[in-house]
């Protein structure tokens, strides 16, 4: 009969698994799993401790009661080095707790990603007298839903405690974990401040981080709306994303929440990468490596911020009165309706000034629930078109308002996967003061995005829509194709409040090495700062 299915740590098939069945009685049965990761036996009714072994894959204990309503799904963790802090954004003076697997016994230490990365401390060799002690497991099933609640396991005397308090410095930090084999992965950590200290706050995108994040099988992009009922064993030949001409990726009415406990592998940086290097890879070039880029530049300009994640906006932490200027940047796709509306009114209200340094922003909304994970409100949808979303301009749209009512701009499809430089259409505006740059020239052609090069408009771009404030000004416009080019659009609100929005994932990217790029956005921010 059929028991289950084996999965890895990506929802792949696994084959050859060896799984010993156990009862109380001291019974033993042994089951080996097919190429299709099923697992088949004669077994009578019954509690079942089973014992699952696999090169590769770290040894571990599961249970089982027989008959089941349905196949039991059996997951192993790959050998390697992977880690997160938890909480994964904290203040200055908290603590988290770092989560590591490794294989073998690694060191870590804690640094800080500013202009140079910066050496903060070494928290020492990890390593346990017994073998792969320093090793984890997954839970069974699908854990993107729950977490993967790792150190929940042998970490019982306080001895074994692995936690360490964020520095008073708020910024971005990475954990480096190095083995003595050779592995190495490094992992992010948001600090805010313990109170405000700067004129400037910076938003890290953690739910987008999230969003995109398929540890474990799932993310926003791949099984949005769950597991099928089998692991995969050739992605292009089983997942409807491409097999499937006409599919949608989010055709469903709900969304299973996806876990903050996970790790992030996309948000990885080399050890040796610095801020102006190219960003490599298809993911880190929207996630946090792309967003170090914007902090970096700010450190060179010298110009003093505190950081947040975005989850500190949702809960308060982060006190917009307490501010001039908020920046957003490269992707910062999916928020709360909370958080949308208290930097609304903090725009329209407060006289807050906002800086969207990013393309596709704001465009979903997500639900923030206490277990530690989030529901992405996609809706049910045919397309990212007007007509795809059923006449309205994004997700957020279909639930409450169009965020181009706030930042003046909205993701459209024209142009994505695309780089070009801007065009300046307005060369008379402030924004422009010092660049030599005059009407009709082209700016932003250098880029370090290698997923999409070209320039600093692209990858995803933002347009003004009829939702756009009447007043937006727009003072350059992408060269795409397709009439895909960002706009770079300000505008200013009766309480003295401003926003500028440049549209485009790219332009971050180009921020640390292109001179025109980097006076226009320093121009702002001192216009803003003002």
């Amino acid at each position: 009969m059929l028991i289950g299915h084996v999965g890895d740590e990506r929802y792949s098939a696994l084959a050859g698994v060896r799984l010993e069945f156990q009862d109380a009685r001291g019974g033993s049965w042994e089951a080996l799993s097919r190429a299709s990761g099923a697992v088949h036996a004669e077994l009578p009714p019954g509690d079942y401790r089973v014992v699952i072994h696999h090169p590769g894959f770290g040894a571990k204990f599961s249970r089982v009661t027989l008959p089941a309503a349905e196949p039991y799904l059996f997951r192993l963790l790959s050998d390697g080095l992977l880690g997160y802090a938890w909480p994964k954004w904290v203040r200055a003076g908290e603590a988290s707790e770092f989560r590591v697997h490794s294989v073998e016994p690694y060191h870590l230490e804690l640094w800080r990603y500013g202009w140079e990365p910066e050496f903060v401390r070494s928290l020492g060799w990890h390593d346990e007298h017994a073998p792969r002690a320093t090793m984890q497991t997954t839970p069974d099933g699908d854990y993107t839903r729950t977490g993967v609640r790792w150190n929940e396991v042998g970490y019982a005397n306080s001895v074994h405690s692995q936690h360490v308090a964020a520095p008073a410095r708020s910024g971005l930090y990475y954990f480096r974990a190095s083995t003595a084999g050779g592995r190495r992965f490094a992992f992010p950590w948001v600090v805010a401040p313990a109170k405000p200290t700067h004129p400037v706050a910076v938003l890290a995108s953690n739910l987008t981080w999230n969003a995109y994040n398929s540890f474990g099988g799932r993310s926003n992009y791949i099984h949005a709306d769950g597991f099928p009922p089998t692991p995969t064993v050739n992605s292009r030949a089983e997942l409807k994303r491409y097999a499937d001409a006409g599919f949608f990726t989010w055709g469903a009415a709900d969304y299973p929440p996806l876990s903050f406990d996970r790790p992030e592998p996309f948000n990885h940086i080399d050890f040796a990468e610095r801020v102006t290097d190219p960003i490599e890879g298809r993911q880190a070039c929207h996630l946090a490596p792309a967003e170090w880029r914007l902090l970096g530049w700010l450190e060179r300009e010298e110009f003093a911020y505190d950081y947040y994640a975005e989850s500190h906006l949702d809960d308060g932490t982060l006190d917009l009165r307490a501010y001039r200027v908020l920046i957003l940047s490269v992707h910062p796709e999916y928020w709360t309706r909370r958080m949308y509306d208290r930097v609304k009114r903090w725009v329209f209200e407060e006289g807050g000034r906002l800086m969207y340094l990013g393309g596709n922003g704001l465009n979903c909304e997500v639900e923030l629930r206490p277990d530690g994970s989030m529901v992405c409100h996609n809706e049910k949808l045919r397309g990212l078109s007007v007509e795809g979303l059923g006449g309205f301009e994004s997700r957020l749209h279909i639930r409450h308002e169009s965020e181009a009512n706030l930042l003046g701009v909205v993701f459209t499809p024209a142009g994505a996967m695309t780089g070009a430089p801007y065009r300046v259409l307005d060369a008379d505006h402030w924004a422009f003061a010092g660049t030599g740059l005059k009407t009709g020239d082209e700016f932003g052609e250098l880029s370090l995005h290698r997923r999409c090069p070209g320039g600093a408009s692209g990858h995803e771009t933002d347009k003004r829509s009829p939702s756009s404030p009447p007043h937006a000004h727009v003072l350059a416009r992408g060269l795409n194709p397709d009439d895909g080019g960002a706009e770079i659009v300000t505008y200013d609100t009766p309480a003295g409040g401003a926003v500028f929005s440049v549209g485009s994932i790219n332009y971050v990217a180009s921020l640390p090495v292109d001179g025109h790029v980097s006076r226009v956005t320093a121009n702002v921010l001192w216009r803003f700062l003002e």
